[in-house]
């Protein structure tokens, strides 16, 4: 999948997931992360605008001192419809900036094409918290998983690429591999990233 897609793709997973959840309360906890389910998908819209901001900006030092609110009031309709706007952001950012750009992330400066992969773990990283909040199954898409696993994550453990990458991102065991107590991306550019 090209890098200008995953972030929508993403996102469009995300809304389809939660949409039979949209009428029930999101106060609750967010599985194992210390948010609730509405904190946590408006830590998703503000990953998004961020990374955005980090792809269009390209600051060398730092993030821009800039972050979502989200209107206390809002519904979680309305909470989704911020997300999908703050993911089309991102990946309109990823397609009209040329890929030698670079952004500073904590895990490593990044050109859009990594911001792009980073997008797309916090939502189906995050889309996986809230459904388990919600008390019900998801698991990230293969495709989109696979995606993301290649860019960010280059000593993955081989498996199914949802189960994978929720390994990696110390949401669940894998195999005979216990959870991740820590864990953390590579989304410094390589090689092969730089190319795209």
């Amino acid at each position: 999948m090209q890098s200008t897609e995953l972030v929508g793709a993403a996102t469009k997973a995300m809304n389809d997931a939660l949409q039979s959840a949209l009428g029930e309360s999101w106060d609750v906890p967010s599985g194992d992360v210390t948010w609730s389910c509405r904190d946590t998908a408006a830590h998703v819209a503000d990953d998004l605008f961020s990374y955005a901001s980090q792809v269009l900006a390209q600051p060398a030092d730092g993030y821009l001192p800039i972050e979502v609110v989200v209107d206390k009031d809002a519904t979680n309709r309305q909470l989704m419809d911020a997300v999908v706007m703050c993911g089309t952001l991102l990946q309109n950012a990823v397609v009209l900036t040329p890929s030698s750009s670079r952004g500073w992330h904590p895990n490593g400066t990044s050109d859009p094409h990594g911001f792009a992969a980073m997008g797309a773990v916090e939502v189906l990283v995050h889309t996986y918290d809230i459904a388990q909040g919600l008390g019900f199954e998801w698991r990230p898409p293969t495709d989109l998983s696979r995606a993301v696993l290649d860019r960010l994550f280059p000593d993955a453990p081989e498996g199914a690429p949802g189960d994978v990458l929720l390994y990696c991102c110390g949401r669940a065991p894998l195999g005979t591999l216990p959870r991740k107590t820590s864990w953390a991306w590579d989304s410094s550019v390589r090689a092969e990233a730089a190319d795209h």
